[in-house]
């Protein structure tokens, strides 16, 4: 794995990292966003034969990104399950047993369609549909900034949801989408933690930056 990159945000540091996720350093946590467990179980439910590595593999990246920061606590920006009940959400329920001193929050997604008490049964504490961290709000659909009243509406937010995907040329014209971390002034969308997912492509605008994940390297896009 190639290195994080250094952001700051508000006077706080926040490694970016080309394992999809960021780690906030002043509160010791690993933030990641659209995990979509259960999501390769679910098609596979539906006779579609998609290899269950996938999941695996997701799985190992969030350990190792675990394992790498020494975080004490996890903030899931929603979409953590991806629907029904299946077995690969069993599995977690046993991995999770051998992290049992991890603080985990869930802001909720809109696949967040599990009944709560399997997230008590998984330890997992659930915040809908905002959480707010000193002046650091997470929100799992940006859309819903709207809403926020008060202090909320001065928060910098991170969130989810639309999968960030950032197109990149090459000199024969050609050109192709790579998931991405996309930051405003205002507000950063972070990329699917799942690499099962498809991308939304954004458009960046002045004073925004955009880290692109390619071939598992950051690639700064002004």
């Amino acid at each position: 794995m190639k290195n994080p990159l250094l952001y700051t945000i508000n006077n706080n540091s926040f490694w970016v990292t080309p394992e999809r996720c960021l780690f906030w350093e002043d509160q010791n946590t690993l933030i990641i966003a659209d995990l979509h467990l259960g999501k390769t179980g679910h098609f596979r439910k539906s006779g579609i034969a998609v290899p269950q590595n996938i999941y695996k593999d997701d799985l190992q990246r969030l350990i190792a990104q675990l394992y790498l920061f020494k975080a004490e606590r996890l903030v899931i920006v929603g979409d953590f399950t991806h629907s029904s009940m299946n077995k690969e959400l069993e599995l977690f329920k046993r991995w999770r047993k051998d992290f049992s001193l991890l603080h985990i929050d869930l802001v909720k997604g809109n696949h967040d369609i599990l009944e709560d008490g399997w997230y008590d049964e998984a330890d997992i504490k659930i915040s809908s549909p905002k959480l707010g961290i000193g002046n650091f709000l997470f929100l799992h659909d940006l859309a819903d900034q709207k809403k926020l009243t008060g202090a909320d509406k001065k928060s910098y937010i991170f969130s989810g949801h639309v999968h960030p995907g950032i197109s990149l040329k090459g000199r024969g014209k050609q050109s192709l989408q790579f998931p991405c971390f996309y930051f405003t002034p205002q507000y950063c969308i972070l990329p699917a933690f799942s690499r099962f997912t498809g991308t939304y492509k954004v458009q960046p605008q002045k004073d925004e930056t955009v880290f692109a994940i390619v071939e598992n390297k950051l690639v700064q896009v002004s």
